[in-house]
């Protein structure tokens, strides 16, 4: 008895500090399980409604995890695979709270998501918070999507299901090489198979328990082992085995392997009777000119053009509806829709004029392509026509090329979003239905007349019907619904893996999160094509292409017309064509149905008539009226914003462009390569450029100091900037920091300015090693029009008293580049004054800012008695003539414009 105590005793010393750190972990478990608990009863019961909302940012950091690839090829990564379950656990238990004080409404569930409670807490409206409030709940309850559909391909005597046996596999010989995922809380025999099958693959394996491999080649008898060695319990089906160790159960996922069909490109017969196309047209913006040179080029008199224009967008609607009178197979949708980048609205927008389509009595068409005003021929529709006529009855979509599941997490087609106050929601993660492939890739499509029936009509089948409930919310539905209906349907044969179109990815510019203004996203876009990208259009002419994009007349016009000459294998136009270089871009006209008018540009277009009335000798009986604002380029050059004016029959254009206001430090080895330094707004950092050509900053403006170097060596160094804002007042606003390099040579430099900005000349300088490199003047213009009607005096006071936020920073290394005090002291006293004045004197003061910071440079017309020059025979007014970009009526046997 002592000896067994002995030995008892000599065990625990032995283990007793083994022990001591077992219980040490095993008490921290139940503290932070109390804690976790006591998290979570406080979201459930808060305290006096005061709630939380998400912060962005937080909701930025999970766009990237959401989109991380979760799945390792090997055994060795089931520790990573553990600690992304840790992770998910930790965002579990991190709930967020609704505002219900905001809403005038009670959610018929609980809503507790914290994506959810983000977009409901920062959506405006009570509607569409309520909205996106229901389809939470929706979700909540399973009941948005359907939990299963049935694909309608023909899949032969593939069984989904069928249970092939057990394999013996190997590490660097893989049976299943399509796809491999670790799930240690649901794989399992039927997890599986609905992933590969998901995922296009006709086989299915499970191994060591939580692997699940998906694959397309038939698994080799002469591997096939006794089911016993396959051994290993299922996570999510105790009940299945699921491999063993280098052992694998393989199944039939019902599915045969996909093989897209190839184009026919030639054939010896030509008795080919030709197709007739349906150009659907889907526009926006107002880009008129490029739109009609985009007509000029596509039109024939065998083919159609069914135009729809977003609702949005009346000044483009109202220019081009008059082509219905002189062209019999160019017709305009009235049933328009407000389309967002990534919306579900898009879709909606092309199954509804597909049905319009198929209604046109009297247009006998055989396939619908759609092209935005963006898009521009690369080879003569009649070649075109040619091989569509080849390829009859087959469907041209161009597929994502990338392993599935990696599509599904980078698309967030496992994500269910709303979409509401033109912008998409994204409200938390979902499961797509099991039984169908799904795919998907480019938007830009051309279907056959056979395909658009299934999937337009209003009253689809099972399939669509499933499938349109899924794209409801989804983002960019566009780009996956097509491509899934035609994988699953009986047209799955018809799948040809090409959507005509070759587009111009420069993925580090085009990928900037551009659109998370309108998207709880980080989506990618194409460039703008420019000279420099000739190469990339001459390679379609031995592929089966025809159409490029993106081409925008604001960014690169030479190339456009590059194109233009490329198709009519000329070397230069044919005949002298006026204005060829020229380009004009309305910006703003009376009749335009606008919610938002452009209170800044209104209010500088006051002045412009102002100061322009002030050079003539008697303006006092010249009441003029703003009819339009065009900006001009020539030569890929922003050059002047033309002001139109009217009185009576006469009319008057004032072209007005803004004044460099720039010092630079002389001797500095970076502002030698300095070719461009301005602060402006709307800058897009994938084509870098602004778009606010005339600089037109407001109180409600967010500027950005926009730099562009030059001569840059490929051995130079980085320089580390910095930017102060210095306000009307003297006083520092705010403080930037960015480097140049040789791979940054161009971009812009947000400002945190709080708005309202205070009204006056702001400074922005630039400083490197506390040196002043550069100083760059701007105006923010006091506003005189408040939504498009002349502001009174209590908006006034709201508009242009600016925020009173500063970066003052009391003995900061800023100091020597600010007013002394006593500037100071006169400056807030002046622009005091400043913010107080209305009616002559703000228009005044205006005027003061409008002279110093732009001119007119040029006059044509007829007003108050001055005969000017003639508008028609200048080469920049917006009423010269512009023969490449005019549309009359169509000449010539086949039907087609003439080349300019």
């Amino acid at each position: 008895m002592v000896k067994g105590n002995s030995k008892n005793n000599k065990w625990m010393r032995r283990y007793r500090t083994f022990f001591l750190i077992g219980v040490v972990i095993l008490s921290f478990q139940i503290f932070l399980a109390l804690k976790f608990l006591s998290i979570n009863k406080t979201a459930v019961e808060p305290k006096d409604n005061k709630w939380l909302s998400m912060n962005f940012e937080e909701l930025d950091q999970e766009i990237e995890i959401h989109s991380s690839d979760n799945f390792k090829a090997s055994h060795d990564y089931e520790v990573s695979a553990a600690i992304q379950k840790s992770k998910q656990k930790d965002k579990a238990n991190y709930t967020h709270l609704l505002k219900y004080d905001d809403l005038d409404f009670v959610p018929v569930c609980q809503i507790s998501a914290k994506e959810a409670v983000s977009a409901i807490n920062r959506a405006k409206t009570q509607q569409c918070k309520q909205i996106i409030a229901n389809i939470t709940c929706l979700s909540n309850r399973n009941d948005l999507y359907p939990k299963e559909l049935k694909s309608t391909c023909p899949t032969g005597e593939f069984v989904a299901g069928r249970d092939l046996g057990c394999f013996k596999d190997e590490k660097n010989f893989r049976l299943l090489t399509g796809y491999f995922g670790v799930n240690k809380n649901d794989n399992s025999p039927k997890f599986c198979i609905k992933l590969c099958l998901q995922s296009g693959f006709p086989y299915a394996g499970v191994q060591y328990g939580n692997e699940c491999f998906c694959g397309i080649d038939d698994p080799p008898l002469t591997l096939k082992i006794p089911d016993s060695s396959c051994n290993m319990k299922c996570p999510g089906d105790s009940h299945a085995t699921c491999g063993g160790n280098y052992t694998v159960n393989i199944y039939h996922t019902g599915i045969k392997r996909f093989i897209p069909q190839n184009a026919i490109s030639e054939s010896s017969n030509d008795t080919k009777k030709p197709v007739k196309i349906v150009f659907l047209l889907t526009l926006n913006g107002r880009a008129l000119r490029q739109v009609k040179r985009l007509l000029k080029i596509l039109y024939h008199r065998d083919h159609y053009y069914y135009i729809h224009i977003d609702i949005r967008q009346d000044y483009l609607y109202r220019e081009l509806l008059h082509l219905e009178q002189i062209l019999p197979n160019v017709r305009l949708t009235r049933q328009r829709f407000a389309t967002i980048w990534g919306g579900a609205s898009l879709l909606e927008m092309l199954r509804s004029c597909m049905w319009e389509l198929l209604n046109i009595k009297d247009w006998k068409w055989d396939f619908v392509l759609n092209l935005s005003e963006s898009d521009f021929p690369v080879k003569p529709i009649s070649k075109l026509s040619e091989f569509l006529s080849l390829n009859k009855n087959r469907n041209f979509v161009k597929s994502h090329g990338r392993e599935v599941q990696r599509f599904i997490q980078k698309q967030g087609l496992d994500k269910t979003f709303v979409e509401c106050e033109y912008r998409m929601w994204r409200i938390g993660d979902r499961t797509l239905p099991a039984g169908i492939q799904l795919d998907g890739g480019s938007d830009w499509i051309a279907l056959s007349r056979n395909f658009v029936e299934y999937v337009a009509q209003p009253y689809p089948d099972d399939l669509i019907a499933g499938l349109l409930r899924i794209f409801k919310h989804t983002l960019l539905p566009a780009e996956s619904f097509f491509h899934t209906a035609l994988r699953n349907s009986k047209f799955c044969d018809t799948y040809i893996d090409n959507n005509l179109h070759v587009t111009n990815w420069k993925r580090k510019l085009g990928c900037k999160c551009q659109y998370k203004h309108i998207v709880d996203w980080c989506g990618c876009s194409p460039n703008n094509f420019r000279p420099d990208d000739w190469a990339r259009i001459q390679n379609t002419l031995v592929r089966q292409l025809y159409f490029a994009r993106k081409f925008e007349s604001t960014v690169n016009q030479a190339v456009i017309l590059q194109l233009e000459l490329w198709l009519h294998n000329l070397d230069s136009p044919s005949k002298e064509v006026p204005n060829l270089h020229g380009y004009w871009q309305s910006i703003y006209h009376h009749r335009d149905l606008e919610i938002n008018q452009n209170d800044g540009l209104l209010t500088l277009s006051n002045s412009v008539k102002r100061s322009y009335l002030k050079s003539l000798k008697d303006p006092t009986d010249c009441d003029l009226t703003l009819v339009e604002v065009t900006s001009y380029h020539h030569n890929d050059s922003y050059i002047y914003t033309l002001f139109m004016y009217s009185l009576a029959a006469d009319r008057v254009e004032i072209a007005v462009k803004p004044k460099r206001r720039l010092s630079l430090l002389k001797n500095s080895t970076l502002m030698d390569r300095l070719d461009l330094l301005m602060v402006t707004s709307d800058y897009d950092q994938k084509e870098q450029l602004s778009r606010n050509f005339l600089r037109v900053l407001t109180p409600f403006s967010e500027p950005v100091l926009v730099y562009g170097f030059s001569r840059w060596s490929s051995n130079s160094r980085v320089y580390n900037l910095t930017s102060i804002w210095v306000g009307p007042d003297g006083h520092l606003y705010d403080v930037v920091e960015f480097f140049v390099d040789q791979s940054s040579v161009a971009g812009g430099v947000k400002s945190g300015l709080k708005q309202p900005i205070l009204p006056g000349t702001w400074s922005v300088k630039v400083l490197y090693k506390n040196t002043q490199l550069a100083e760059v003047k701007f105006p923010i213009l006091p506003l005189d029009t408040y939504n498009g009607s002349p502001a009174k005096v209590h908006q006034l006071t709201y508009l242009n008293r600016g925020s009173k936020e500063k970066k003052d920073l009391k003995n900061s290394l800023f100091d020597k580049f600010l007013p002394s005090t006593e500037q100071k002291q006169h400056l807030r006293a002046t622009s005091d004054l400043n913010t107080q004045k209305t009616g002559d004197e703000l228009a005044a003061w205006i005027d003061q800012l409008f002279a110093m910071f732009y001119k007119i440079a040029q006059t044509c017309g007829t007003i108050c008695g001055l005969q000017l020059d003639s508008c028609e025979q200048t080469h920049w007014s917006s009423l010269a003539p512009d023969p490449k970009s005019a549309i009359g009526t169509s000449k010539g046997t086949t039907g087609s414009f003439d080349v300019w």
